[in-house]
């Protein structure tokens, strides 16, 4: 029997190191807002039960007129996010009904994931209970101080964690209800919440195009990976609506 999902999308957050006048999650990648990307992958999937999207309360008139009437017809529920990620995941947790088996938390600026990891993730989980997409870092990683090079890191067996991070529902609000005995300046990831309770978290080894897009140069990077994806898919002439979707 497979297991019930929910979505937990991340996009309440500032984006301070992107800049510009328009929020990074609110840009457009290809024609499509990078944030409708990633919510429309887990809304298309029949075992995700509740796609939950989580923004900013200063957003929340944008996202209402300019794509409320799509989100609702695909079922996805407005939240209001906090101004740190895990007080966004936090307040997102309360949304997910009794009978969901996994909770999948994804930044909404990882808009290039593909369903095949988010699936071989979600069967990781409901193995493991806790698993992640991570990709292995393959640059030389140096730790430096006041910008002097300290040591380079052996980086064999390091990895870049990403997104979606997929959880026991159960599982992982135990570890949201830890958080009050955490420095919450050092959490990074909801994997790092529930290997403080004890619980091994599984990896699901992903490439580096699972990008999140950080700075305004990404969004290129981006267009590119999902663009050369249509190209390996495409078999032949797409429809007239083929771009309609939202």
């Amino acid at each position: 029997m497979s297991k019930t999902v929910a979505a937990i999308i991340c996009a309440a957050g500032p984006g301070t190191r992107f800049g510009g006048k328009k929020k990074k999650q609110f840009t457009d990648v290809d024609g499509r807002a990078v944030f409708l990307r990633s919510v429309e992958i887990f809304a298309e999937r029949k075992d995700v039960k509740q796609v939950i999207l989580g923004i900013a309360r200063d957003d929340e008139e944008l996202a209402n007129v300019k794509w409320g009437p799509n989100l609702k017809f695909f079922g996805v529920k407005f939240f209001i996010g906090g101004a740190e990620r895990f007080e966004t995941v936090e307040n997102g947790l309360k949304l997910v009904n009794d009978d969901i088996d996994l909770v999948a938390v994804h930044d909404a600026c990882r808009c290039c994931i593909t369903d095949k990891i988010i699936a071989r993730t979600i069967e990781a989980a409901a193995k493991t209970g806790a698993a992640i997409p991570a990709c292995p870092v393959t640059a030389t990683i140096k730790r430096a101080e006041n910008a002097l090079i300290k040591e380079t890191v052996v980086r064999a067996d390091l990895y870049e964690a990403q997104t979606p991070q997929i959880f026991d529902a159960a599982l992982l609000k135990k570890a949201y209800a830890n958080l009050k005995n955490l420095d919450k300046t050092k959490i990074s990831d909801d994997a790092q919440l529930v290997e403080a309770i004890g619980q091994k978290v599984a990896i699901v080894q992903t490439d580096s195009s699972n990008i999140k897009i950080t700075y305004p140069n990404d969004i290129a990077i981006a267009e590119a990976i999902l663009k050369f994806r249509a190209k390996q898919i495409a078999k032949g002439p797409l429809g007239p609506y083929a771009e309609a979707q939202w």
